[in-house]
């Protein structure tokens, strides 16, 4: 039974709560983050300072002041402006690398919870998505935890010492200048309730464009086969449009936020000018300090207009936020038993198994399933493309849990075992083996890296892979290109036994695995496959009947159920669907 579906948050209590982990984030780089808060403080700080040096150098001017005392000023001015900038780069050099950290760890974080996923998750999300969060949002919050978090808080701190010493000078100008805060912050609050919206649509239209592409270039052969390369290059740039019209929107929203906020900070600054003119000519300002309180205000509205070009990376930021958070969540619906079994035998049994894929629930593809696989036999599932044989090979992987029912092995059910241990156990060769792009020893060793090179030569040589690797020039060093593109079919099926030799486990699935060979090397897989096979309970699911035909038990599936069992030669003689099977493969 599937967990209820978890409640949907309103989107301004997401953000709010998305927000606060973006922020809690920071909590391991805070020793930097502290230190790169002082050396802001008195950056800013001195950037505050000028503008009073500016009212004492025209004051002094005024009142007829000598050179000496002008001097004094300026070489004080000069100083400041040194530490001011000394503090700065040191504030650049802190928040810039704990934002790095504080990104690269929400990587790691993010890929942590991707692979750690069941497979049914996998079935129901495409990886050119899951790749563009780990690339695309992933810089999103790079820029936002990096050097924005730096800016906006210098430009807070310099706003608001600004306004404390406008008051100080003139609080009726400053609240003056002030009138149109209110103003912006409203505009600022819808503006960015919208941007994250429009922000979220847009990383995923991002994600679909990554998908095609990625999709494409995977199946490069297959479109250029098929000529499609037009059609592939129309669809991708489909999905591109489908961003840039969100993107266009979204430059739309904050031009016109940009061009509000930016005149009412002018507009403030209009307003200053006409009523400091008026205190000026009552006598009530000085010239250096209407000069001041102009370069003040002109501090106020630099630091409200960078603030709210921030806050729209922010509202960015929280929108590319809420699927990196969605994905760190989400909890795994096969969740992991602790026990492992001192001595495995190897006895398996399928108990009552009723099964349906979670991305097709209401498509039956196991139905009360019983079967008992022994120790030492060979046991070969059979029957039409559908019926359930590939199925049983992931649940005894325990990629899936049925919905009904149970798998034993030895007794004991598969979802009180550890899963990791679980796989150590099971060995899988697939018709299409999955080869990773390094080398020919590290893909043979990647089920048990600690193995030596000797103990991965032995499993070549079992799976009569050795001859041909040691005719390439680098042998066992030899790159296998991406999916193992540069080795044969039935080199990379022999590479992925030798795997499964390395791995030693008690249980084999050999799934399709010589339906695409030539004689040849189907002869050269079938040899190692037999010596693989010895002692262990071994499963084959196969669709060419003549290489189940010494199997000790051979299964008949049908729509999901057990049709007939029995050897070869009972089944033909008992008639029925594997006869058919049999009748209609050997007539072609």
């Amino acid at each position: 039974m599937s967990p209820p579906p978890s409640p949907v948050r309103p989107e301004q209590d997401r953000g709010k709560v998305d927000l606060a982990r973006l922020l809690a984030l920071a909590r391991p780089e805070l020793t930097r983050l502290v230190l790169g808060t002082i050396a802001l403080t008195i950056s800013a700080s001195m950037s505050l300072a000028y503008p009073w040096f500016v009212k004492e150098i025209i004051d002094g001017v005024l009142a007829g002041e000598g050179r000496a005392a002008l001097n004094g000023v300026v070489a004080t001015l000069l100083g400041l402006f040194l530490l001011g900038s000394m503090m700065g780069a040191l504030r650049a050099w802190w928040f810039t690398v704990a934002g790095e950290r504080i990104v690269a760890d929400l990587r790691k974080r993010l890929y942590s919870a991707i692979i750690d996923q069941d497979v049914a998750f996998f079935d129901e999300r495409r990886t050119g998505e899951l790749t563009n969060r780990l690339a695309s949002d992933a810089t999103v919050l790079q820029n936002t935890v990096t050097v924005n978090v730096s800016m906006a808080l210098r430009f807070v701190v310099m706003g608001l010492g600004a306004v404390v010493i406008l008051f100080v000078t003139s609080w009726k100008l400053t609240l003056v200048m002030l009138s149109v805060v209110p103003l912006v912050v409203v505009g600022a609050a819808f503006y960015g309730r919208m941007l994250r919206r429009i922000s979220r649509d847009y990383q995923d239209a991002l994600a679909r464009a990554t998908t095609v592409a990625e999709e494409t270039i995977a199946g490069i052969r297959t479109v250029r086969a098929f000529s499609r390369e037009p059609a592939e290059v129309d669809r991708y740039g489909e999905s591109v449009e489908e961003s840039f019209g969100l993107a266009r929107k979204r430059a739309r929203v904050g031009a016109w936020f940009r061009g509000a906020a930016g005149f009412f900070s002018y507009s403030a600054i209009a307003a200053v000018l006409w009523y400091g003119g008026v205190l000026l000519a009552e006598g009530q300002m000085s010239m250096g300090e209407l000069t001041s309180f102009l370069l003040y205000t002109l501090t106020v509205a630099f630091s409200l207009g960078a603030l709210s070009g921030l806050w729209e990376d922010f509202a960015k930021a929280i929108g590319a936020s809420q699927r990196v958070f969605e994905l760190i969540d989400h909890v795994p619906q096969v969740a992991g038993g602790e026990e492992r079994l001192p001595e495995l035998r190897g006895e398996v049994a399928l108990r009552g198994v009723h099964f349906a894929y979670p991305s097709r629930p209401d498509h039956v593809v196991l139905d009360t399933i019983d079967l008992e696989l022994h120790p030492g036999t060979v046991t070969a599932l059979v029957g039409p493309s559908g019926a359930g044989k590939s199925t049983v090979a992931a649940l005894l992987s325990r990629f899936y849990d049925p919905q009904d029912g149970r798998i034993e092995i030895d007794g004991t059910d598969l979802r009180d075992l550890d899963p990791a241990w679980l796989r150590e156990q099971v060995g899988v060769v697939r018709q299409e083996p999955v080869l990773f792009a390094t080398t020919i020893l590290d893909n043979i060793r990647y089920g048990r890296p600690d193995a030596t090179r000797e103990d991965a030569v032995a499993a070549a040589r079992a799976a009569n892979a050795h001859e041909f690797i040691e005719s390439f020039p680098d042998g066992y060093d030899t790159m296998v290109g991406e999916r193992g593109v540069r080795l044969s079919g039935g080199q990379k099926q022999r590479v992925a036994i030798a795997r499964a030799v390395l791995k030693d486990p008690r249980i084999l699935v050999l799934d399709e695995a010589t339906s695409a060979l030539d004689a040849e090397s189907e002869h050269l897989v079938q040899e190692a496959l037999d010596r693989l096979m010895a002692g262990r309970t071994t499963v084959i699911i196969a669709h060419r009947l003549s290489t189940v035909k010494a199997a000790d038990r051979i299964v008949v599936f049908d729509r999901g159920r057990v049709a007939q069992q029995g050897s070869h030669a009972e089944l033909l003689e008992r008639g029925g669907l594997y006869r058919q099977l049999v009748e209609r493969q050997f007539a072609a």
